[in-house]
């Protein structure tokens, strides 16, 4: 396991969190990050039209400290002008590494030209990363699905149009946009990308356990492993892979105690970002994956998913916390 620099911002250890919309905010970001294990950690999409026309709500997204350096900030639009507004903002409001999104199948993105959709145009992303680049001082890093359809291979592409323009990384999420997150990864092409640059190539994709996180290395010779899902109600997931990379021993898996104290650590911090309103609505979706797999979850998530304050879900989470020990759940 050896750490890797985009541009000159060391990543260490080499493992990252992606970044997932309505997920990776601060609070989210410092639970994995105190936990440790992760190198790098990324923010929610940025929306560089939003950020263009001076859309208010823009403003909550700016909330990275120094606990949780370096950080990538993402954005997305289907034009280089905007891009590029989008990303100077970024290295303005103190971003570490900009990273443009060329992966993004969600309908919303990709009907505005945005995202995976500029697969279907290496020229247009030609462009974007070329005016990108050409206002940032920071590294610039991309984001990518494989290809557009089943049968589309743009990365390849993309990848070499990404190094010539001056691109730090690249990483590669080695699904087809029309796959969605259905079907399986295929490592093999992210194997591939590897070979064909000399950039760093970071991997993403199924990687939903440490010993996923060795494989995949392995098979594709990355430099780095970047993690989402897998993270959700699951901050752990770095510091076990990153001690299986370097030992070769799986660490246990946490106690429903440890599990419990992740989640109201992501409780308290959010709602001193959002305030107690907003972040009680906002908390039951976060907080019931913390509960899968647990005894009495169905329980769990039922009594949450009928608090009404931040304070009734702090109430759940610390008696579900007292009650960790075998037996005591009721299934």
């Amino acid at each position: 396991m050896n750490p890797f620099k985009i541009g000159n911002v060391v990543i260490d250890p080499p493992l990252a969190l992606a970044p997932m919309a309505g997920v990776t905010n601060h609070a989210f970001r410092i639970v994995c990050k105190r936990l440790g294990g992760v190198g790098l950690v990324s923010t929610e999409m940025f929306s560089a039209y939003a950020i263009k026309f001076r859309d208010p709500r823009t403003k909550s997204m700016i909330d990275w400290t120094d606990e949780e350096r370096p950080i990538s900030a993402q954005v997305f639009a289907g034009d280089p002008e905007t891009v590029a507004i989008g990303a100077r903002a970024l290295q303005d409001w103190g971003d570490d590494i900009v990273d443009v999104n060329f992966g993004c199948p969600v309908p919303k993105v990709a009907k505005s030209g945005s995202g995976a959709m500029l697969l279907k145009n290496i020229d247009l992303c030609r462009e974007i990363l070329i005016a990108t680049r050409q206002v940032l001082n920071v590294p610039l890093s991309i984001k990518c699905r494989i290809g557009w359809a089943a049968d589309d291979r743009a990365v390849f592409e993309l990848a070499k149009t990404a190094q010539i323009c001056g691109v730090d990384s690249i990483t590669v999420h080695a699904r087809t946009a029309s796959q969605g997150y259905s079907g399986a990864a295929d490592w093999d092409i992210i194997g591939e990308v590897k070979k064909l640059v000399g950039i760093p190539v970071i991997a993403n994709g199924d990687v939903k356990t440490p010993e996923d996180a060795a494989r995949i290395m392995e098979q594709t010779g990355c430099d780095g492993v970047m993690i989402g899902r897998a993270a959700l109600g699951n901050p752990f997931i770095f510091a076990h892979s990153a001690e299986y990379l370097r030992t070769g021993i799986v660490p246990p898996e946490p106690t429903y105690a440890e599990r419990m104290e992740a989640a109201i650590e992501h409780a308290s911090i959010l709602a001193g970002i959002l305030g107690y309103a907003r972040a009680a609505r906002e908390l039951r979706g976060h907080l019931v994956h913390y509960f899968k797999g647990m005894p009495g979850a169905p329980k769990l998530r039922a009594r949450v998913m009928t608090t009404k304050s931040v304070e009734e879900i702090l109430e759940v989470l610390n008696e579900a916390r007292c009650k960790c020990e075998p037996g005591l759940f009721e299934a």
